[in-house]
């Protein structure tokens, strides 16, 4: 009988794997949409967060700048992380300063750190346009740091005293919250640029026939440059901290490895086959929905859950419009008008900047795919989500005295993991 029960104890995660994510406090979508717990409540501390309090309380690095470096502590150590970046910036002044005396005429060589390069020569000064080559590589590398720095100095510096200000006394909560602060900087900022950008080129408002006219899109607009280099900048320092466990891994740590390897995948390949004005209509189309997801997020850790359900309300409408609408348009274009790319360019021919020779429309496809199936099954959650918060929310009191419960059932939830 005591064995029966034993299987059956090991049994029930596997069965209720869905409902286990919907109620998983450290699931990176369901979790801060749980009712929150009693501000000022004496419940035991736990953390499910993906950032651990250990690495967002770091003040002075602990062995020092050389040792962050050895360990890859720096990406998650802001004092490091500043450091680094600080080391590049006085080079470029120094330079600056001596070099007409010292060298005068030599470039900076420390530039392209900080700035993009391969300006074409004959292109308008009006209107300038930039190539691409591997000097792209060190202001990727820079601002990889740049971004570990940023991320730490929000989340400690900015949202820790906001989460404070509204009673989130946690370590995990305050964690989770300037995770969700950062985020809501981050494609806030992103995702208003895209759209700036986005009216300066033919593709604006996803007019999808201008992905493929005039192919290769190999000289870009300044601007444009940059916002695809920062962009990938900043998946690359994000899939680092998951890749390395350089903090808590989550309970849906797979499920962001695979978003984040597809992600960079679609970059990478985007950039090099000169595939600019499709990847930046993708990034835009992924960022703006983030921005109100993360902002629905802080609302209900703030404790405001009748506005955290118009919020909710309305990032299903725009998450429903850009992640999978447009995401499908972009999908039907790739499909029907690849052939609008002229013949002479479908060719696999680097040197002139052609890559989309005929396989290369299942290899646009197919990462794009998975992204858009991730989607789904996000969306799923999400549709989840907001009927439980129509179904939860009560006028007078949105607050109750049993949510001190759920920190014991996520310790309960550890355990079980553990176990299995």
């Amino acid at each position: 009988m005591s064995t029966h029960n034993e299987k059956l104890h090991k049994r029930r995660p596997r069965a209720s794997s869905l409902h286990r994510i919907e109620t998983d406090k450290g699931h990176h979508l369901t979790g801060p949409f749980m009712v929150q717990t009693p501000l000022g409540s004496n419940t035991p501390e736990s953390c499910d967060s993906p950032v651990s309090s250990d690495s967002f309380n770091m003040i002075k690095p602990k062995g020092g700048l050389v040792a962050d470096l050895l360990n890859a502590r720096w990406v998650v150590n802001p004092v490091s992380s500043f450091k680094l970046l600080m080391i590049p910036v006085l080079l470029y002044i120094n330079w600056e300063l001596l070099a007409p005396y010292v060298a005068p005429g030599l470039p900076n060589p420390v530039a392209p750190l900080l700035f993009i390069s391969y300006p074409i020569p004959d292109s308008s000064p009006d209107d300038p346009r930039y190539g691409k080559g591997y000097l792209d590589l060190a202001f990727l590398a820079f601002h990889i740091v740049f971004y570990s720095f940023v991320r730490q100095f929000v989340t400690t510096a900015i949202c820790h005293p906001i989460a404070r200000y509204f009673s989130i006394k946690k370590q995990g909560k305050l964690d989770r919250f300037g995770e969700q602060g950062y985020a809501l900087l981050y494609f806030a900022v992103m995702g208003v640029w895209g759209y700036r950008i986005m009216g300066q080129l033919p593709t604006w408002w996803y007019r999808t026939e201008y992905f493929w006219i005039d192919y290769p899109h190999w000289q870009m607009k300044p601007e444009l440059k940059r916002y695809f280099l920062m962009q990938a900048s900043y998946w690359c320092q994000q899939f680092i901290v998951l890749a390395l466990r350089l903090e808590k891994p989550r309970k849906d740590y797979n499920e962001l490895i695979a978003h984040h390897f597809v992600t960079l995948w679609l970059v990478g390949w985007g950039y090099l086959t000169n595939l600019t004005l499709i990847g930046h209509a993708i990034y835009m189309s992924m960022d703006i929905p983030d921005a109100f997801l993360a902002f629905s997020k802080l609302l209900n850790y703030m404790g405001f859950h009748k506005l955290k359900v118009g919020s909710l309300a309305v990032f299903l409408v725009v998450w429903s419009y850009f992640r999978h609408w447009l995401n499908l348009v972009i999908l039907w274009s790739i499909w029907f008008e690849f052939d609008l790319i002229d013949e002479s360019n479908r060719v696999w021919a680097p040197k002139t900047g052609a890559w989309l020779t005929w396989w290369m429309k299942y290899q646009i496809v197919f990462p794009i795919s998975l992204l858009q199936l991730l989607n789904i099954f996000w969306y799923y959650l999400i549709l989840r989500i907001v009927i439980r918060s129509l179904r939860d929310v009560k006028v007078d009191d949105v607050r109750s005295d049993d949510e001190d419960d759920g920190d014991e059932d996520e310790d309960d939830d550890t355990e079980d993991a553990k176990e299995d």
